[in-house]
C-alpha cells in the first residue's frame, strides 16, 4: 500500500476488461446442383450368328437284321427310321434315313443407339442482402 507523506493511504482503483462473445450464423453464398442429359447417337456394327436346321429325308428300302444306330458324319446327324413288315418272314426293312445338318450363317446387324450422359452442373449465387441471418448460436 501507498502512503501519502500524511499517512493516509491514496487508493489506486485497477479495472479490468472482460470480453463476451456471441456468434451467429451468416449466409454467405448458396449454391444450386442440377443434372443435365446429353443424348448422343452411336452406330451398332456386329456380325450375329444364327443356326437352322436342314432336313433332307433319303430313301433307302433295304432289309436290316438290328436297329441301326443314331450316326454323325462330319456336321450331320444321320436318324434311321425303321418299320416292320410282313413278309414271309419278319425283318427290319431300314425305311429311310433323316439327315440333320447345322448350317451356321453369319448377318451383319446395324442399329443406331441413344446413348445417355448425365453430368452435374453447378451454379453460385450472391448473398442476397435482405435475407435475415439464420439465428444466433
Amino acid at each position: 500500500m501507498v502512503t501519502s507523506s500524511d499517512q493516509n493511504p491514496i487508493r489506486i482503483p485497477l479495472h479490468e476488461e472482460q470480453v463476451e462473445l456471441e456468434r451467429r450464423l451468416r449466409v454467405t453464398g448458396r449454391v444450386t446442383v442440377k443434372t443435365e442429359t446429353d443424348v448422343r447417337e452411336e452406330l451398332i456394327d456386329e456380325l450375329l450368328a444364327r443356326e437352322h436346321a436342314e432336313i433332307e429325308r433319303i430313301p433307302v428300302g433295304r432289309p436290316i437284321d438290328t436297329m441301326p444306330e443314331v450316326r454323325e458324319d462330319r456336321d450331320t446327324i444321320i436318324v434311321p427310321i425303321v418299320e416292320e413288315v410282313i413278309v414271309v418272314e419278319r425283318r427290319l426293312m431300314l425305311k429311310e434315313e433323316v439327315r440333320i445338318r447345322r448350317v451356321r450363317e453369319t448377318e451383319r446387324h446395324r442399329e443406331t443407339v441413344e446413348l445417355r450422359k448425365q453430368r452435374a452442373v453447378i451454379a453460385r449465387a450472391p448473398v442476397d442482402e435482405t435475407v435475415p441471418d439464420e439465428g444466433s448460436v
